[in-house]
């Protein structure tokens, strides 16, 4: 499966950033290439520049869902979409955009996805149970732990 670095060398500038951006929009983004750290690209390029939480949130379930549709993955109680993890990664994103400003979105979209292409797991330590697998936290958000 494709990593982090295997993204950052696809994402070298703007006409990489969107021809990806809209083959993921587009759903021909291959299934294989629909990573973490794709996500996360996807994510910080909605970001980009200042995207508010709610709105971010709102779009990235949007888009995940029509993904889905497209490849053929279903959004079940058990696959596919996840909103508590949308909206966790959502904040994460946008807490990075707004600690370290970038000029440009391709700038955002790569410092997002070094700083977190690689960090699928980082959910793990902010929920006291298995967020992943859990069919409410699937459905709607639920908040980490204070």
């Amino acid at each position: 499966m494709p990593g982090a670095q295997d993204l950052l060398d696809q994402l070298t500038d703007d006409d990489a950033l969107t021809a990806f951006l809209g083959a993921w929009r587009a759903g021909t983004l291959p299934k294989v290439a629909w990573t973490h750290a794709a996500h996360v690209a996807v994510c910080a390029a909605e970001a980009w520049p200042d995207e508010p939480l709610e709105a971010l949130a709102a779009r990235m379930k949007a888009g995940i869902l029509a993904y889905n549709t497209a490849v053929g993955t279903a959004n079940t109680p058990t696959s596919g979409y996840h909103e508590t993890l949308t909206w966790f990664w959502c904040e994460r994103v946008l807490a990075h955009r707004d600690a370290h400003p970038q000029a440009t979105r391709l700038a955002a979209v790569r410092r997002a996805v070094e700083a977190y292409g690689e960090a699928r797991g980082l959910h793990a330590a902010s929920f006291d149970f298995d967020v992943v697998r859990d069919a409410t936290a699937r459905a709607v958000r639920v908040r980490p732990k204070a």
